[in-house]
């Protein structure tokens, strides 16, 4: 795993071999270790997808591993607001003996992206609110991917069995929403995409800007939050002219014949007004995706955060399933994964959707997860059901979600707030508790949550790099610890609570290793003499490609609805294409007062609102600016730089303005995860705006089959800042960083 470099007579160093977990590639890396701390980290030459790559917040992660800002001694907040360092035990007893005084059905716990790269974190925190009793399940799905989990419960009958698209022997790729060469792909573990992307015949990405992976390939502008309208048209582009797989649908689908219905209802020529997309334009894209050897649809963050999400992500496979490039090579695929969520999902009851509803607003569950955006109102509205206490890990809903003003009030009327983090951000200043957390080089780990989603089967694990520093934990352990107070076993699945009573309280490590071993590549605990476990897959640091591709007629073992055939009409995707129409009859959205479209993105050197404390990443005199069409600019009499006022139903921001041709008229964008000003000196620089505060956070905001917030194509009015409006930008605005 590690070998030490000599200078001298002296050991100076170890290197020693693991994988990141900022993003979904989950690219092999090689950390330098000195006196038990990461001096450096290098992309893994020898790993064998990634295969020497690394993007530049993988290398600035040592920056975040050794910041002098980070927490690593549990804090107490004071009367007065500050914090004070406290002794585990006492943080740990004070909350257990306060959540003792709740209803164990009033204790809530939002978990944050970073979460879900570790193996151990989301099961023990899912596990310790099933075993409370309680529903108050948030995360960050409900502003990023929720929709795609719900669009599959509807199509499949599972939230968990999401394809992929198979870019290794496609032909034919549609991206809608997505920018994988920022990204690094989302639902989607691709490492080296932009090479796999190269080796495709045709990529064709529709998006409102002409994003890194738009300027690669082609290009096909459309306005914003009419990806709805463009999909159906394709459909029903492949029905009308007999382009649909009518074999493949006769055998794997039903609803066929009113799929065809709703989508020939919304020909390109009546589409095209709303979209901007030519309607010749729309049934070439549509021949030419029907006669492609192996096509495959995907979209991402752009196309799920939309009013109508949950219908593009399920339209998006539905375009796969009428040409037939379902399970099969080079469209979207399944797979057979050592570990399948599907299939675990099933086991211990967390492939739900609609199983439970929200207090507030009535939105169905997605893998238990409620609509974070109504936090504020769970937590002020009375009654059976109130959430009284809060817990926040690997989180910052206060950037993250819509109109986090709300959601600070509301912190202050909590019975208690306890948060697991690396830093004070945003949120967790307003907790009763901070709990400092490891980093993932601090712990062992098994990239559970991505084994399917790998576009070459693959699976590594990685023991913990360094100790943590003072006195972090793994979040399990917080969990555990705190649990064995409550006399609570921190599990979902009922086999393993009732083991817990019998005094066997097993290990993450050992629930994966069991999972592993039991699978479809497991050993069977020796039975199978060339089957995985954790011991085996410790002889391969660098990762152990399982196949040379995606595994295909796996469909009838994936589906889960009743009569095990693909579901192209259910009732309430039917009902969301009728509400699709009667918006855009009523004009819904179209206000005169708001006549542009805001869209987010991401940016190569951020990863939401967590990273912007990393010197590396902040080199360069990085401005937060919104981006604005040269025609859009002059018409407004604004410049390069200039402040201006963004303006939304919801709230309003000043920011610098960067008039740039990447941006299609009418459209403006401006990144996600800023606005700083929390307990990290370098972020709080480079302050920047938070954009969330310009959507709505009440239940008539969200869209309806996932609670999803609506954060792509809000309307907006631009206007050149007052003077008092753009002294206050100047000041915000950071001086420039040092290079080098």
């Amino acid at each position: 795993m590690g070998r030490r470099l000599r200078y001298g007579r002296r050991v100076a160093a170890t290197e020693k071999v693991t994988f990141c977990r900022i993003c979904e590639p989950l690219c092999g890396m090689v950390a330098t270790v000195e006196d038990g701390r990461i001096t450096k980290l290098r992309p893994d030459p020898a790993h064998p997808l990634s295969r020497g790559y690394a993007c530049p917040k993988g290398i600035a992660m040592a920056d975040v591993q050794n910041d002098p800002d980070r927490i690593v001694h549990p804090l107490r907040r004071r009367p007065d607001g500050e914090f004070e360092r406290v002794p585990w035990d006492a943080a740990l007893d004070d909350i257990a003996s306060r959540l003792q005084a709740l209803p164990r059905e009033s204790v809530a716990w939002y978990m944050g992206n970073p979460g879900a790269f570790s193996y151990s974190h989301a099961l023990w925190v899912k596990g310790f609110l099933d075993g409370l009793g309680s529903p108050h399940y948030y995360s960050a799905g409900s502003q990023d991917v929720n929709n795609r989990f719900a669009a599959s419960a509807l199509l499949y009958g599972s939230p968990l069995v999401i394809p992929i698209p198979d870019l290794r022997r496609t032909s034919f790729l549609l991206m809608v929403g997505a920018n994988p060469l920022v990204s690094h792909g989302s639902v989607l573990s691709a490492p080296r995409v932009r090479e796999q992307l190269l080796e495709i015949e045709r990529v064709v990405v529709v998006d409102p800007r002409r994003t890194e992976t738009a300027r690669r390939f082609e290009h096909v502008p459309i306005r914003p939050d009419t990806d709805a309208f463009l999909l159906l048209s394709l459909i029903g582009t492949i029905f009308e002219e007999g382009l649909a797989d009518r074999m493949f649908l006769e055998r794997f689908a039903e609803g066929a014949a009113e799929l065809e219905r709703l989508a020939r209802a919304h020909p390109p020529e009546e589409t095209e007004g709303r979209t901007g997309i030519e309607a010749a334009a729309v049934r070439e894209l549509a021949r030419a995706f029907a006669a492609a050897d192996g096509a495959a649809a995907y979209g991402r963050t752009g196309s799920c955060l939309g009013r109508f999400g949950t219908l593009v992500a399920f339209l998006l496979d539905g375009l796969g399933a009428v040409t037939g490039n379902v399970d099969r090579p080079g469209g979207a695929v399944f797979g057979r994964p050592p570990v399948a969520l599907d299939d675990v999902g099933e086991m211990i009851g967390l492939d739900t959707y609609g199983k439970r509803r929200s207090r507030i607003g009535g939105f169905p569950d997605v893998i238990g997860n409620l609509p974070a955006s109504l936090l504020p109102q769970e937590i002020e509205t009375p009654g059976e059901g109130q959430v009284r206490a809060l817990f926040v890990s690997a989180g910052n809903p206060v950037l993250s979600v819509p109109d986090g003003e709300a959601l600070e009030r509301a912190l202050g009327r909590l019975d208690l707030c306890v948060s697991l983090d690396l830093y004070v951000n945003e949120t967790n200043r307003h907790a009763d508790y901070v709990l400092p957390a490891t980093t993932f080089y601090e712990r062992e780990d098994v990239p559970l949550a991505f084994l399917g989603f790998f576009t070459t089967p693959f699976i590594q694990v990685t023991d913990r790099v360094v100790e943590p520093p003072g006195e972090c934990r793994q979040e399990w352990q917080v969990v555990d610890d705190l649990s064995r107070r409550l006399s609570v076993a921190p599990y979902s699945d009922r086999r393993l609570r009732r083991l817990a009573r019998l005094g066997f309280r097993p290990s993450p490590e050992q629930v994966v290793d069991l999972l592993l071993r039991t699978g479809p590549r497991g050993d069977l605990f020796g039975l199978r003499r060339r089957g995985l476990s954790l011991k085996k897959l410790r002889r391969h640091p660098h990762g152990l490609v399982l196949g040379e591709h995606i595994a295909t007629g796996v469909l009838g073992d994936k589906l889960r609805t009743p009569n095990g055939r693909l579901r192209l009409a259910p009732p309430e995707i039917v009902a969301e294409v009728e509400r699709l129409d009667a918006a855009n009859a009523d004009g819904e959205g179209d206000d005169p007062r708001f006549p542009l479209r805001l869209i987010g993105l991401r940016e190569l050197r951020s990863h939401n609102s967590w990273m912007h404390n990393a010197p590396l990443l902040m080199r360069g005199g990085r401005t937060h600016s919104l981006r604005v069409n040269p025609d859009d600019a002059a018409a407004l009499g604004l410049e390069d730089g200039d402040g201006a006022l963004l303006e939304s139903r919801h709230g309003s921001l000043t920011v610098p303005v960067s008039v740039t041709e990447e941006m299609t008229r009418g459209t403006v964008a401006l990144p996600h995860g800023w606005g700083h000003r929390g307990g990290w000196r370098l972020a709080n620089e480079h302050r920047g705006v938070n954009f969330n505060l310009l959507a709505g956070g009440r239940p008539e905001d969200l869209e309806r089959l996932a609670g999803m917030a609506h954060l792509n194509g809000i309307p907006v009015r631009v206007s050149a800042a007052t003077s008092q409006a753009r002294a206050a930008t100047e000041a915000e605005r950071p001086e420039p960083a040092a290079s080098g």
